[in-house]
């Protein structure tokens, strides 16, 4: 049977269309990937090239500064998802019971998220400061004085801060959703769980926690990318300071290769390969245990 010119597929639109896009994914993500696995395996000086082998992997494995940035990653994407998600939907169901000036808090506790991380890390360095920051002022006026710290200059305050930072950033974007994924709850679902003079405690964790699992588990994902790879705000409050107690992935990478006088390319991209891997691994595990509990559970 011979098919007709309509049943063949217009390759030649459908490559039009493709081509400018997969050439830009191609120039800027692709090539940029492929090429610091391959800078990796070398020493990259600024007009030579070595092949090195192994040698860079070798010793990342017994840079205990890049382990230490590993643990304060891990950390810092471990608990500010859960921080984030939580108090996200604390606040959208706070907006969902029409609590008095909704409007005015919905756009309270959006606004955050508006802001870059450089105008956010100016504006808690102030909010910070020893000496005169909101913080610590507050503090002292409400006569809790032996409270005042220095924030993000002591190694054992630091990352928390820098944690509560982020946390306060992003729980109004995970409200928004959050409050879009509870006025998309079955009506007649919630109206059976007030018939049944359901509280708002065991509605909260028997029907809605639930009907939102994959938006909460989703949201739960995209935040520990994002804390995964985390920089700007670290390079404009800390700079991985003080004694590395803040040091991330990101800024170790950027540092190695802009600010260290080895001028070798070659390490710098080792950590970013390796951290490609173990990012892309954990993303993956997380998808893959999400989705197999639903399968279990349903």
């Amino acid at each position: 049977m011979i098919r007709s010119s309509v049943d063949r597929q217009p390759w030649g639109a459908i490559l039009a269309f493709l081509l400018p896009a997969f050439t830009v994914y191609t120039a800027f993500t692709a090539y940029p990937v492929l090429r610091t696995f391959w800078n990796s395996f070398h020493k990259v000086l600024p007009r030579s090239e070595e092949f090195v082998g192994a040698e860079n992997y070798a010793a990342l494995a017994q840079d205990e500064l890049f382990w230490r940035a590993v643990r304060n990653t891990f950390t810092w994407a471990c608990v500010s998802p859960l921080a984030e998600v939580g108090i996200g939907l604390a606040l959208a169901m706070a907006l969902y019971a029409r609590v008095p000036g909704m409007r005015f808090f919905r756009i309270a506790w959006f606004t955050p998220v508006l802001m870059s991380y450089v105008v956010v890390g100016i504006i808690w360095v102030w909010i910070y400061n020893y000496d005169w920051g909101a913080a610590n002022a507050l503090l002292r006026a409400l006569g809790l004085g032996v409270l005042v710290q220095a924030w993000i200059g002591d190694p054992k305050l630091a990352l928390p801060s820098l944690i509560f930072i982020t946390t306060w950033m992003w729980s109004g974007f995970n409200m928004v959703v959050l409050l879009a994924a509870l006025h998309s709850l079955p009506s007649e679902v919630v109206e059976a769980a007030e018939l049944d003079n359901c509280g708002w405690g065991a509605k909260l964790w028997y029907v809605i926690v639930p009907l939102i699992k994959p938006t909460l588990l989703n949201l739960l994902v995209l935040s520990f990318i994002g804390k995964m790879k985390i920089f700007d705000l670290v390079w404009i409050t800390t700079k991985g300071g003080p004694l590395w107690s803040t040091e991330t992935v990101s800024t170790y990478v950027y540092k190695r290769a802009f600010e260290w006088t080895s001028f070798d390319l070659g390490y710098p991209s080792t950590i970013a390969a390796v951290w490609f891997v173990i990012v892309l691994s954990a993303v993956l595990t997380l998808t893959w245990l999400f989705r197999t509990r639903e399968r279990l559970e349903y």
